[in-house]
């Protein structure tokens, strides 16, 4: 069979924001399980070129995720191909890899901010307007109440653009656009840092007592959007995968670096997904670097939904 290509249009159509959660949310419990082999991805000058693999061992799927990160000015920062093959049906799928990461760190955001996030959570600020930045506002607005939502970017311009997006889109939303990062998480129950920052975004003081923080842009080692004194201050980190997260997260490595938290303060959120008694107390943070299994639970709902439309057409 012809390999089936599925573009960026047709991934996001496919598959709404709300399924997207809860494939991921299902993927994170399984990679605490040990259903996945997730090796380290490769990266190639410096992280500008990405091959990330998993195989989900009881469905004997796998997918395979090849990509090219420019964010000096490209668009769409990301250009690759995500391809899912599966032990027992003929055929291969393959994906736009840009719109699938986009989803899928969109989802994970949700899945953390719905697990730790308090409930009546009303105000959004967004750090970072560039690709990942609609997918972030999307997936928190899926979870929580947000009524309110600042959208923060250097460049007024690309923030406005994507407020433009929003707004049509959402137009219950009340959304503005700022410049200062610190005048706009001061007031906000929930931020997303989607950025490529490599020093804090801003300092513990500017912060509620109760926020949630999801931190999504920074993949590499030398980057870093949290400052070492707010993942003190969480008590407990809550991460995607342990073994990646030490490999490759800034944030992380800076602080444990510095003593100001220790590796036992690090858990997976697919253990904390399960844990019936979580305590949500304080200042909360997910840090995501991005895993495998992640874009085999989105991958798996394109395949699932071509099959069923091949099906239909028999």
């Amino acid at each position: 069979m012809e390999p089936i290509f599925l573009s960026p249009e047709q991934v996001l159509a496919a598959v709404p924001m709300r399924e997207a959660i809860e494939a991921v949310r299902q993927a994170f419990v399984g990679v605490s399980r040990g259903e996945f082999e997730v090796p380290f991805r490769t990266n190639l000058r410096d992280g500008q070129f990405l091959v990330m693999a998993t195989h989900h061992i009881p469905t004997a799927t796998a997918v395979v995720k090849t990509m090219s990160l420019n964010f000096d000015g490209r668009d769409p920062a990301i250009v690759g191909t995500v391809s899912w093959n599966d032990l027992h049906r003929t055929g291969h799928l393959l994906a736009d890899a840009s719109a699938i990461t986009a989803l899928r760190t969109g989802a994970a955001s949700g899945v953390a901010t719905d697990l730790l996030a308090r409930p009546d959570a009303a105000t959004l600020t967004v750090v970072g307007s560039g690709g990942q930045a609609a997918m972030q506002v999307r997936a928190v607005c899926a979870v929580r109440p947000i009524a309110a939502v600042i959208l923060v970017d250097r460049i007024a311009e690309r923030a406005e653009a994507l407020a433009e997006v929003l707004r049509r889109e959402m137009p219950v939303l009340q959304i503005k656009v700022c410049t200062d990062v610190v005048d706009a998480v001061t007031d906000a129950d929930i931020i997303c840092c989607a950025t490529t920052a490599t020093e804090p975004l801003f300092p513990l003081s500017a912060l509620r007592p109760d926020v949630h923080v999801n931190a999504i842009g920074a993949f590499r080692p030398t980057m870093r959007e949290l400052p070492d004194d707010l993942l003190a201050d969480a008590g407990v980190v809550y991460i995607d995968q342990q073994e990646a997260i030490l490999e490759e997260s800034g944030e992380v490595i800076h602080a444990l670096a510095s003593g100001a938290l220790d590796e036992a303060n690090l858990e997976e959120i697919g253990r904390a997904l399960q844990d019936t008694g979580l305590r949500r107390d304080g200042r909360t943070v997910f840090k995501t670097v991005g895993i495998a299994a992640q874009d085999w639970a989105i991958a798996r709902l394109l395949s699932e939904r071509n099959a069923a439309t091949e099906s239909a057409h028999d």
